[in-house]
């Protein structure tokens, strides 16, 4: 029997623990909702969360090295386990500060265990490909969790009605099917001789113009999203009518639809052009925004966020692949949590300012977001123009053999870093 490939295998446990996250992460703010939870107090509760993952991240960042990120990711599964059992146990108890605590540990956890999968399958492999594989995973598994919570919810099975307390429970045997596979996967510890140490992470990533602009242009993007669909499925519910199965059974098919897109587009459908690519799968996206805030209307409305939902899990090899493989191994661990700490942060700002617009009406989500939208759009371009013109060098480490990247004014190479069965490596 052939043996499966060890960064296969944390794709495999990258997909259990996306359905546990699909499943719950949607059901999660209509069961606070039924807890007693209004909807601000239940985009602030997350925007905490989110703000608590930020540090978190740091504390990762600052402590944490290659060599022990299996370890953290697998005490980071077991403690989301163990903490989802306590939010099963305080289902409808009127708890609420526990519960408030309870979410936040959720959040802050599940942040860290996706801010830390890519890094760790750079310990293996690393390269454009397989950073889009990494997040088309995530997205797919997630819309297969969704599938999932939406068949089942509100269904009557052995005389008892599926509630979104026992989807919390599936969730979490999800979860635990997670553990088990990362306690099983053996991973080469990358070495401990690194001659490269007195280089910094601040001179090598920091003080690069292009990393440190991709680092903003993750901030609004962050935010711009956020404020618009942070809290899709309660908007679903409330604006636009829809039941708990219904707007669960919409989201997943419009998402499930753009992960096969986001598969295709990945072999087929991109463009070489990188600013009409970015202007697909973001320029599209605000002009909707935009259409939406002017017009009021809910159908409008309605089209906007289905092609936000759509879009979603296409060009990650162009939105954030060059830039996330330009830093080399020694660093990937940091510059992933660092960005994630960015974005995060953006994130926490994006849902404080849902729940603020969601009170004050539908379309002023959407044209706060579009706002945040115009800095997204700029920066995104700008990266691609100086992608073009400039220099990226990856500082030589143990896994490639001081690799430069150079983009020129047209025909340019994306930084892909691959692994051969030889430990060899080659730029493409």
């Amino acid at each position: 029997m052939k043996k499966i490939k060890t960064e296969n295998q944390i794709l495999i446990m990258l997909a259990f623990f996306s359905m546990s996250i699909g499943l719950w992460g949607n059901f999660r703010q209509l069961w606070l909702q039924d807890n007693g939870f209004n909807v601000i107090g239940i985009s602030n509760i997350l925007s905490l969360g989110t703000i608590v993952s930020v540090l978190g991240i740091m504390f990762i960042a600052s402590c944490v090295s290659l060599r022990k990120i299996k370890g953290m990711i697998t005490i980071t599964i077991f403690i989301k386990f163990f903490n989802m059992i306590l939010l099963y146990y305080h289902n409808r108890t009127g708890l609420t500060n526990y519960i408030s605590l309870f979410t936040i540990i959720d959040v802050l956890t599940e942040y860290i265990v996706i801010t830390s999968i890519y890094p760790f399958i750079t310990t293996i492999v690393k390269g454009n490909t397989i950073y889009s594989k990494r997040k088309l995973t995530q997205y797919l598994f997630e819309d297969v969790g969704i599938l999932i919570g939406g068949i089942l919810i509100g269904k009557t099975f052995l005389g008892m009605k599926v509630s979104y307390n026992l989807c919390l429970l599936l969730s979490n045997m999800f979860l635990g099917v997670a553990l088990v596979l990362i306690l099983n996967i053996k991973t080469i510890k990358p070495n401990k001789n690194d001659p490269y140490k007195i280089l910094t992470f601040k001179n090598v990533v920091l003080k690069n113009k292009i990393l440190t602009l991709y680092l903003v242009y993750a901030f609004f993007s962050g935010i711009a999203y956020v404020t618009a669909l942070g809290l899709k499925i309660l908007l679903f519910k409330n604006f636009f009518d829809f039941t708990d199965g219904g707007a669960t059974t919409y989201v997943l098919i419009i998402e499930l639809i753009g992960d096969v897109f986001g598969i295709i587009a990945l072999k087929y459908l991109t463009p070489k052009n990188d600013y009409i690519t970015m202007t697909i799968k973001f320029g599209i996206r605000f002009l909707g925004y935009v259409a939406a805030f002017l017009s009021n209307s809910l159908w409008i409305t309605f089209i906007a966020i289905s092609w936000s939902l759509f879009i979603g899990a296409a060009y990650e090899n162009v939105c954030d692949g060059p830039y996330i493989n330009a830093v080399a191994n020694e660093y990937q661990l940091k510059f992933t949590n660092f960005r994630y700490i960015i974005k995060y942060f953006g994130e926490s700002i994006g849902m404080f300012f849902c729940g603020l617009m969601y009170a004050k009406g539908l379309r002023y989500m959407f044209g706060l977001s579009a706002f945040f939208m115009i800095f997204q759009l700029t920066f995104c371009y700008i990266l691609i123009y100086m992608r073009h013109k400039q220099k990226i060098n990856i500082p030589p480490n143990d896994n490639n053999d001081g690799i430069k990247i150079e983009y020129k004014k047209r025909k340019y190479a994306y930084a892909t870093v691959e692994n051969d069965k030889n430990n060899n490596y080659k730029n493409m």
